[in-house]
């Protein structure tokens, strides 16, 4: 199969979604991989390192998706990249369409098969690409907490840990997933007073025997949401709700209420975020007021740490893009129900039932999808 792997142009995006070593395991199944010039300087992966693995430097996008079938990436396709998508294209990305109905859109009228690493899942229910991604960003959430409770940002002054005879900081953080474990992890490891909140008394139960008395843990209520974000230095969004959008859990009124100085960073900000103040920000433009309160919603969290990402990321998706690439599309996806899972969008119809609800599309099912090609 000939297989493209762009350059990221979202920005600061220097994340690339294949690296070198993952080509060679492609080359070596036989396939032919096409690589924009520069793809992989963000990871410090020359053409020359592509080059000796196999692949093919193109000069520019328009060169990748002529030559490819399966395109490789690792964020939603740009406008200017969705322009290069017909309907022989494989698109395997994060897509997060619930909340993006411009890029929707374009995805259905180009009659491409649009495979989102968000919703592919495994035998457990999880999510397996999204998970390494969703590690990253919960540990970089502390971190761009604890930098945004910077007087010098807008914060409160506050050091996250405190320090002897000064009280830390209290940390909320709604939903104890893969984001909210991590970012508790962090929170507590510099001495933050961390309360998790979630609606699954199973997943409170393992973070309690996890980090032990050190985390508190509540049910997650209004009423709990409220009172503990009022009390809060700093609210972490670690919602997640599989294709679809975030729910607004805190509230333009609840902001308003906040103390001076706090901070809010949405994790959730790809699907629309949990934060009714919300919107998308940039690693160069990260953060803005509200209220006095500091919102941090940089919607490419991970690429900020582009080789830890991709390097994780690879470490997850390579098993499935050769799958893809050594069954062939149809088949790969007609016999692996998991991989099927991944399938937004395909031969100009909707996928994924939560974005077909969120949007206002007809659903249909993936397997007759399929078997109309």
């Amino acid at each position: 199969m000939r297989i493209g792997v762009p350059k990221e142009i979202k920005s600061a995006e220097l994340r690339v979604g294949l690296t070198p070593t993952s080509v060679r395991e492609l080359a070596r199944d036989g396939h032919q991989i096409f690589v924009e010039t520069g793809a992989g300087m963000g990871v410090d992966s020359s053409d020359e390192a592509y080059r000796a693995a196999g692949a093919e430097i193109a000069t520019n996008a328009a060169e990748i998706f002529e030559c490819a079938e399966l395109i490789v990436k690792v964020k939603e396709p740009q406008a200017a990249e969705r322009a290069f998508l017909q309907p022989h294209h494989t698109l395997f990305t994060y897509l997060h369409l619930a909340p993006d109905a411009e890029q929707t859109k374009d995805l259905v009228a180009s009659g491409a098969t649009c495979i989102a690493y968000e919703t592919v899942t495994d035998g457990a229910g999880g999510l397996p690409l999204l998970t390494p991604m969703s590690q990253v960003a919960g540990r970089m959430s502390i971190q761009a907490g604890a930098t945004s409770l910077e007087s010098t940002r807008g914060g409160a002054g506050l050091l996250l840990g405190g320090v002897p005879g000064v009280a830390p900081a209290k940390v909320v953080v709604l939903g104890g997933g893969v984001v909210g474990m991590n970012a508790i992890q962090m929170a507590l490891g510099l001495g933050a007073d961390v309360t998790v909140l979630d609606r699954d008394t199973g997943v409170l139960e393992s973070l309690c025997s996890r980090f032990g008395a050190g985390l508190r843990t509540v049910f997650s209520t209004s009423d709990a949401i409220e009172t503990l974000v009022l009390d809060a230095d700093l609210v972490i969004g670690a919602v997640l709700v599989r294709g679809a959008a975030a729910p607004h859990l805190v509230t333009a009124r609840h902001i308003k209420q906040m103390r001076r100085g706090s901070a809010v960073v949405d994790v959730a900000i790809d699907q629309g975020g949990c934060f009714e103040t919300s919107r998308p920000t940039t690693h160069e433009r990260p953060t803005y007021l509200v209220d006095e309160v500091v919102h941090y919603c940089v919607a490419n969290i991970p690429g900020a740490v582009p080789k830890t990402s991709t390097y994780a990321l690879n470490h997850a998706t390579l098993p499935f893009v050769q799958q893809l690439a050594n069954r062939g599309i149809h088949a790969a996806l007609s016999t692996n129900p998991n991989l099927r899972d991944g399938l937004n969008v395909t031969n100009g119809v909707v996928t994924e039932p939560a974005v077909a609800l969120a949007l206002g599309y007809d659903y249909t099912d993936p397997i007759l999808a399929l078997e109309s090609h």
